[in-house]
């Protein structure tokens, strides 16, 4: 394992000098910015470097009140390197097309640099416009999204039955107590039947973290609070905050299914997250097992942090799959990617043999606080019966 972190920090240290070299290059040596401002951007743009590097060793060994503060400025820049790099590549995309069908005789050096600094400009207020539009909407109240999904076998004294459902939270250095009372609060305003937490709810330890998870215990939902694991849980000592999700209340489903809502109610099953079986012990997805003996009468709704799995839950009869992992791509365009790992990225899906799937966008953010083109939330999922 150490050996594996190396040859991880060497490569990050890679990609980030990389990046950062190029941002150095675009802004500040092509413009010529003139004394003493050119060698204080270079400078501080060395110092952003080292300290998002060394974030990744020291955070762990800092307290939390030293730690949260100074990864809330490592992760802004990081969010704000993504843009610059993606706007000068842009910028400089469009000098090429423009070179080739423009006038190709000498350009003398004050045109070169008027040029530099003109794409600079833009670029830089592209970037740090993005940044600030996301920064903007992570610290913004997370809004609550209301879906209605028709399933075939809900009976009709249970339509208009409502989960309300939260997925990658990411407690963690710049996500902690505050918000997950402001989170728990909003829904229980909704009153809701049940509440959903699938997956990516930590990014950490127990021991660290334990005091920013405790308001989930006031969560109050009539048939309660569900849980089921991502993959961030297992990087984050998965038995331990199963076990003290229990001390909550919360019910932590794993390859297992309860019944909600009464005689007439339905089915709720949760599986492990889809990389469990890496991590050894019992941990494993399994919704054969979870789905077995079941009565095919009743609805099921399944809760699987990845949507992945969707195809198997489909053709196993599962009616609606609760799924987040994805956070709707989180900074645009980031979403591309996703679909190249994931067949549903975000909202409600429908496949050939009847199986929906509803996939959040996640109501925290995972790495720069910042969200763009995929606003975070908080989902009010009502099932209601097609003959009601």
């Amino acid at each position: 394992m150490p050996g594996r972190y190396v040859v991880f920090f060497l490569i990050m240290s890679l990609v980030m000098g990389s990046a950062h070299y190029y941002v150095w290059a675009r802004l500040v040596r092509d413009t010529a910015l003139p004394a003493p401002w050119g060698r204080l951007a270079a400078v501080l743009i060395a110092l952003l470097f080292v300290s998002l590097m060394s974030s990744f060793i020291a955070f762990r060994h800092v307290s939390r009140s030293i730690a949260t503060p100074i990864m809330w400025v490592v992760y802004t820049w990081l969010g704000v390197l993504f843009f610059l790099v993606l706007s000068l590549g842009m910028t400089d995309l469009v000098q090429v097309v423009t070179s080739r069908f423009g006038d190709r005789g000498s350009v003398d050096d004050d045109r070169r640099l008027f040029v530099s600094r003109v794409f600079g400009a833009v670029a830089a207020f592209v970037g740090i416009g993005a940044s600030a539009y996301g920064l903007a909407s992570v610290l913004s109240p997370v809004a609550v999204r209301r879906v209605r999904v028709a399933i075939d076998k809900i009976a009709k004294g249970v339509s208009g039955y409502r989960i309300v459902q939260i997925s990658d939270v990411h407690v963690g250095p710049t996500i902690g107590r505050e918000f997950i009372e402001d989170i728990v609060k909003r829904i229980n305003a909704l009153e809701p039947d049940m509440v959903a937490i699938t997956g990516d709810l930590v990014d950490g330890s127990v021991d660290e973290l334990r005091e920013h998870v405790a308001p989930l215990a006031k969560l109050r939902a009539k048939d309660g609070v569900f849980f089921v694991t991502g993959n961030h849980e297992y990087y984050s000592g998965a038995d331990a905050w199963i076990a003290y999700l229990r001390t909550l209340g919360v019910r932590v489903l794993r390859n297992e299914r309860v019944r909600v809502g009464g005689e007439q109610g339905f089915d709720v099953a949760g599986i492990d997250d889809a990389s469990a079986h890496g991590f050894g012990g019992d941990h494993g997805s399994d919704l054969k097992k979870a789905l077995s003996e079941r009565d095919s009468s009743r609805a099921v709704v399944l809760l699987a942090h990845q949507p992945k799995g969707i195809e198997l839950a489909d053709d196993l009869g599962v009616d609606l799959q609760l799924s987040g992992h994805t956070h709707g791509g989180q900074i645009f365009p980031w979403g591309f990617m996703v679909r190249l790992q994931q067949p549903f990225v975000v909202g409600l899906h429908k496949l050939a043999r009847g199986a929906q799937i509803y996939v959040s966008r996640g109501t925290g953010y995972w790495g720069p606080p910042m969200r763009v083109g995929a606003p975070a939330e908080i989902t009010e999922i009502e099932l209601v019966s097609p003959a009601a």
